[in-house]
């Protein structure tokens, strides 16, 4: 993880001088700030920033060892816990058609959401409560 921080703040050393770059070559050839380039590399500086930021953050608090960085680790020491599925479910299924009326109907005409939406609703609401009720029910 070390090496991930590093090269972002590289990036932002990087992005920060190539936004000067940007700038003076922009003053010499046309006299005056090109922006929109100028805000962009800037914004690639900043946001380079808060992903090293984080990563370090991350970092102290994981104890700065993750299974990837160690020599002698398993690939199950890295297989976090990812939470449970359902395979026998047919609401996402659901929910995706439901989903893909409702944006068809924003695409093609308003009248499609008066039966997507609901649909949607329900698919929503089927897959979230799936567990409390039927065979499964807790």
């Amino acid at each position: 993880m070390k090496t991930n921080i590093n090269i972002f703040w590289i990036l932002v050393a990087f992005f920060i001088l190539l936004t000067g770059i940007y700038v003076g070559w922009a003053i010499i050839d046309t006299g005056e700030v090109e922006w929109v380039g100028s805000v962009g590399l800037g914004l690639c500086a900043i946001l380079s920033a808060f992903i090293a930021f984080y990563l370090q953050l991350v970092n102290r608090s994981t104890g700065g060892v993750l299974p990837e960085d160690r020599l002698d680790a398993d690939i199950d020491d890295g297989d976090p816990e990812l939470g449970h599925f359902s395979p026998w479910s047919w609401w996402p299924v659901f929910l995706a058609a439901a989903v893909t009326f409702t944006f068809l109907g924003l695409a093609a005409g308003i009248w499609i959401m008066y039966y997507a939406v609901p649909l949607a609703l329900l698919g929503l609401v089927g897959w979230v409560y799936e567990y409390y009720r039927g065979n499964f029910g807790r």
